[in-house]
């Protein structure tokens, strides 16, 4: 299973930056248990690094993840029912869920690329990411109802926070191939580059915040997610913990000494 979860999931740090590439590219990316695993396994490796200061989530191929593997999939559903377990999709608490999480609370910020379709599971992880660089030939598709499930990978909580309840509805309810242009009008993406320029330009976002600053950067990622669910008040006294925490990093001290001194900073990343 190891030389198997290793070819499905490539992973390399230099400079501060982790790539995380999903590598089925015959399958779409689509998720078998394998990928998923090692999916898990990466971005928690990355989170924990101290040497690792952004992430850059992507693909090989045509597509940048087409959701669960249904082909797979169906045999898990015949082998459950056999043993009358009925839990056929316990991989959204194994892998799913833990996958999802480790995106968004890591303390360092992540930018999806997005190479070509990202559908089910796959879209939940892109719109995880802080940051999503995207083809102007990928397209995205919530997919669920499609094979008649209910939404999983995060896409309950982040679509609706982007597109608002309505369309989310919209999107959920008759999922359908939205195009990169229209992802980025409704807002679900941040920026539309030529494909042949994508690999390029998300490994420049990411190798940005890669040398920015890094313990800001996770105050941002804290507060956005915690003023999400909170009062007014409450995010107020959010933003003041964790701007004491920035101010006392010493990034904060480089960045004031270099405006005064009219330089670039150097951050350190601590």
């Amino acid at each position: 299973m190891a030389d198997e979860q290793a070819n499905t999931v490539l992973y390399d740090v230099s400079e501060g930056l982790a790539t995380i590439t999903l590598n089925r590219p015959d399958a779409m990316n689509a998720l078998n248990t394998a990928a998923k695993v090692a999916l898990r396994d990466a971005l928690l490796e990355a989170s924990a690094d101290p040497e690792v200061r952004a992430v850059l989530l992507t693909a090989t191929g045509r597509a940048f993840c087409v959701g669960q593997d249904l082909k797979e999939h169906v045999a898990t559903l015949a082998a459950t029912r056999e043993a009358g377990d009925g839990n056929a999709l316990s991989t959204v608490r194994e892998h799913y869920n833990p996958i999802v999480r480790a995106i968004t609370e890591m303390p360092k910020p992540v930018v999806a690329g997005v190479n070509g379709v990202a559908a089910g599971a796959g879209f939940g992880f892109a719109l995880a990411a802080d940051y999503r660089v995207v083809a102007d030939t990928a397209s995205f598709n919530t997919s669920f109802a499609g094979v008649a499930l209910t939404a999983d990978s995060g896409v309950s909580w982040t679509l609706p926070r982007l597109v608002g309840q309505t369309r989310a509805a919209d999107l959920l309810f008759f999922p359908r191939s939205i195009s990169a242009q229209d992802a980025l009008e409704l807002g679900i993406v941040n920026r539309v580059v030529p494909a042949a320029e994508l690999a390029g330009q998300a490994a420049d976002v990411a190798r940005t915040l890669a040398a920015g600053p890094t313990v800001a950067y996770a105050g941002l990622k804290a507060s956005m997610a915690y003023g999400a669910g909170h009062t007014l008040a409450e995010a107020l006294e959010k933003e003041d913990e964790l701007q004491t925490r920035a101010g006392a990093s010493q990034d904060h001290t480089i960045a004031v000494e270099a405006f005064l001194k009219k330089e670039k900073p150097v951050y350190l990343g601590k």
